[in-house]
């Protein structure tokens, strides 16, 4: 007996990014509360456009030992509110294997003043810090760090300024 000639090419079904807006709209399942994730702020040097920039690097709390991976992070900026989403995890093209953590950095130009700093996971839980910029005094201050009020919420981020890793030109 023939196999029936189909009638039409079966649709296959394309993945759907997510975006920033969609994660922040989205209820977070409840979770145990555990630190993932150390945000640093830091002011970085960038030789090879030579302007100042502002570097957010966002790092796993969890160590991986078998390869070396690196955060896939979304950013928008919109006037006073930066916003960054995680959105997996992506392994590097090492010969070595070094056992650390994932880490991404962003980098941004032109901050100054306060801007608040939301990180929000694939789930849409949601971490924010304020933190004030000031090149002139080359110094970044912590305002305030912050969960916002979203059903099952939690704090999952620290936030800190990396004076270690401040260049300058």
């Amino acid at each position: 007996m023939p196999l029936k000639k189909p009638k039409s090419v079966p649709g296959i079904s394309k993945t759907r990014k997510k975006t920033t807006e969609k994660l922040k709209e989205a209820i977070p399942a409840k979770q145990s509360g555990e630190i993932e994730f150390h945000c640093k702020i830091y002011f970085y040097y960038n030789s090879s456009k030579k302007n100042q920039q502002y570097a957010v690097e966002l790092e796993t709390t969890r160590l991986f030992s078998v390869l070396n991976y690196q955060l896939s992070l979304n950013s928008r900026k919109t006037k006073n509110i930066i916003d960054i989403s995680v959105a997996g995890l992506k392994a590097t093209n090492n010969y070595t294997n070094e056992p650390g953590p994932a880490s991404g950095v962003i980098n941004f130009d032109e901050l100054y003043g306060k801007h608040t700093i939301n990180i929000i996971k694939q789930d849409g839980s949601i971490n924010a810090v304020v933190v004030n910029f000031n090149v002139f005094k080359k110094s970044i201050e912590l305002i305030e760090e912050t969960v916002p009020e979203k059903e099952n919420n939690s704090r999952f981020c620290t936030f800190r300024i990396a004076e270690e890793k401040f260049t300058f030109a």
